[in-house]
């Protein structure tokens, strides 16, 4: 596809989804802060399907609007007589926003998850959410497949076309995806460059803006992009890279081995033997099938991750 029908085709899709929003607030603060990248773009020059518009914001009060209306506007169904609330949180430095699903990490128009897909959220078992936590272990069947269960169940959600366009009909802790295959990540906000520092691989930093109707095209991501080669370029959560080259290579995706070797150079200036860096590293994306993990992690009288355990409630897990 060509770069000058990309952009009519982003342009179309936004203006659609701008026309969509209800509080004239909202709206404009989209309008002139909204950013497409990732995925879809690659796609659309491969002249492949796109599975959904990635949008990221400016900035951090545009991102808090955002959240604040489709939590609102999310209209979610109690499952089993268990309720599900939802609350958005922010640390002081504003430099994150996250939504919390009580008790599982997503939750869907129909209820939280499904049969294939459920995470807790619960840090007493034995307590409030016992009921809930026994609930959602009882779903899992076998949790080693729980991120496979993920895609499936958001693609799925993507893939309502029926009711209301662009309503919100599935929740994450970094994400709100909306029907009509738009996604809006909460995790990351800033201009385009800021963003682009937590990519990974270079063949998803092309990207379009609102506020100039402009759709920048970058040469290294396109020759990364007719090679289907993986190009690291560095980002702040290189485990999650090493996590998502398994859904790259099974699309046909190749990577050598200078590119690992990057990755596993900057995994090996990161102690992840602390906690609040590995669980950093575990949610820099919706690696959402290792919230277990993190739940149940130990630590040392130094509060250090106790290694011998972490491998053993692994081995459990996957």
């Amino acid at each position: 596809m060509k770069a000058k029908t990309i952009k009519a085709v982003i342009n179309k899709k936004m203006k659609e989804w701008f026309e969509s929003i209800d509080d004239p607030v909202v709206k404009e603060a989209v309008e002139k802060n909204t950013i497409v990248t990732g995925g879809a773009i690659a796609s659309m020059l491969l002249k492949e399907n796109v599975n959904d518009f990635d949008v990221y914001f400016r900035d951090f009060e545009t991102t808090l609007l955002v959240a604040k209306y489709y939590v609102a506007k999310f209209k979610i169904k109690d499952k089993k007589g268990i309720p599900c609330p939802i609350s958005i949180q922010w640390p002081d430095d504003q430099s994150r926003i996250k939504v919390v699903i009580k008790s599982s990490g997503v939750a869907t128009e129909s209820g939280n998850g499904n049969n294939d897909y459920n995470y807790f959220e619960v840090t007493d078992p034995t307590g409030d959410n016992g009921e809930a936590y026994a609930y959602l272990e009882d779903l899992i069947s076998n949790p080693g497949d729980i991120e496979d269960s993920y895609d499936d169940l958001n693609e799925q959600a993507q893939e309502v076309v029926t009711g209301a366009p662009y309503r919100p009909i599935f929740m994450s802790t970094n994400a709100i995806t909306l029907s009509h295959k738009v996604q809006l990540i909460l995790r990351f906000f800033g201009e385009p460059e800021e963003i682009h520092d937590n990519y990974d691989f270079v063949h998803c930093t092309n990207y379009w803006t609102s506020w100039d109707n402009k759709l920048v095209l970058k040469q290294e991501a396109l020759e990364a992009l007719l090679a289907r080669e993986l190009r690291y370029v560095g980002s702040k959560y290189p485990l999650c890279s090493l996590f998502r080259l398994r859904k790259f290579i099974k699309r046909g995706w190749t990577i050598n081995a200078g590119q690992i070797l990057k990755i596993t150079m900057q995994l090996n200036d990161m102690n992840l033997s602390d906690k609040e860096t590995l669980e950093d590293q575990l949610t820099g994306v919706d690696s959402a099938y290792f919230t277990q993990v993190i739940n149940n992690i130990k630590y040392d009288d130094d509060n250090k991750i106790e290694t011998s355990y972490l491998i053993e409630l692994i081995d459990r897990i996957f």
